[in-house]
């Protein structure tokens, strides 16, 4: 049998390259070009599943999430009470805003403790997710970027709301000290957006960073000088007018005094109860703003996807 001539390649039309022979085809009627994600509607099964990944992943560990900040605060209230009540241990020795130094310090304790453990949640996840090659985790899965933001901030404050109850449960039966709620509003409210607001600065600081000694740094250096500069174990109109200014622009002292104004029914936010609405208020814009700003990052794939 004679061989059969092979046929000739086909020309390239003009203007033609290899590498756009092989680009991806344009999207066909209603589907999307291959590789671009699009989500219909509101995906709850997987915003509850992410939600429940990251609560179980930090009640797994319980004793050193939940329980042990709720001991390191009650140090924190016996080692101030013994050194600056001068009540023999019990807080009744010095008086503050018109009740103990015990009774004045707790609220201030509990809402420290909810804040940072808040921080410490939202920051753990991503980071972990980077470091340990298991980011696709979160990025695989159908949820959008809100969802997926929203999932990290419910948890932390999760988080955060359990471990304000241990040493709430904790401070009831401590002698001397009073955490009557006269205000729920208060405590709710102070309480949900400190919660909130250190939860997205977590997130924030798990994008940024890319091992461990960053998020260290971000607690040591930050997270830290803003929860005990903020008014937990004194009240801010004793300082100097320079560090009472440094203290305005600190939004944990709003957290702070808004909350413990829950329990006492004052606070040195303001004189009036209208200035602990104004910062109520305030508190809800500023984790708004910064919702947006995390989402916008978070939507971005700033080192998360390089």
């Amino acid at each position: 049998m004679p061989d059969q001539p092979i046929p000739a390649p086909a020309r390239q039309s003009a203007g033609t390259t290899p590498s756009s022979s092989l680009a991806s085809p344009p999207p066909v009627g209603n589907f999307p070009a291959p590789g671009e994600r699009v989500f219909h509607g509101f995906n709850g099964l997987g915003l509850w599943t992410l939600y429940m990944k990251e609560v179980r992943r930090f009640f797994k560990v319980q004793t050193q999430t939940i329980w042990a900040p709720a001991v390191t605060t009650l140090l924190y209230l016996v080692i101030f009470t013994l050194a600056l009540s001068g009540g023999g241990g019990n807080g009744s020795g010095r008086v503050v805003l018109g009740v103990s130094f015990a009774s004045f310090v707790a609220p201030g304790l509990i809402a420290m403790g909810m804040i940072n453990n808040s921080f410490a949640n939202s920051s753990f996840g991503l980071l972990v997710g980077k470091i340990q090659g298991t980011i696709v985790d979160y990025l695989m899965p159908p949820i959008s970027e809100a969802e997926l933001l929203f999932g990290l901030v419910a948890a932390a404050v999760t988080r955060a709301a359990l471990v304000g109850l241990a040493i709430y449960g904790a401070m009831v039966l401590w002698p001397g000290v009073d955490v009557t709620i006269r205000h729920p509003w208060a405590v709710v409210w102070f309480g949900l957006m400190g919660s909130v607001l250190l939860a997205l600065i977590g997130v924030l600081t798990s994008l940024w960073a890319e091992k461990f000694d960053h998020n260290a740094a971000v607690t040591n250096f930050v997270i830290t000088p803003m929860a005990m500069l903020s008014g937990t174990f004194y009240v801010v109109t004793r300082l100097s007018p320079v560090f009472r200014t440094i203290s305005a622009f600190n939004p944990v002292f709003y957290v702070i005094s808004g909350f413990r104004f829950g329990f006492l029914g004052q606070s040195d936010i303001g004189a009036t109860n209208d200035a602990v609405i104004g910062a109520a208020l305030g508190l809800g814009v500023l984790n708004v703003a910064l919702a947006l700003f995390t989402y916008g990052v978070l939507r971005s794939g700033w080192k998360l996807r390089s």
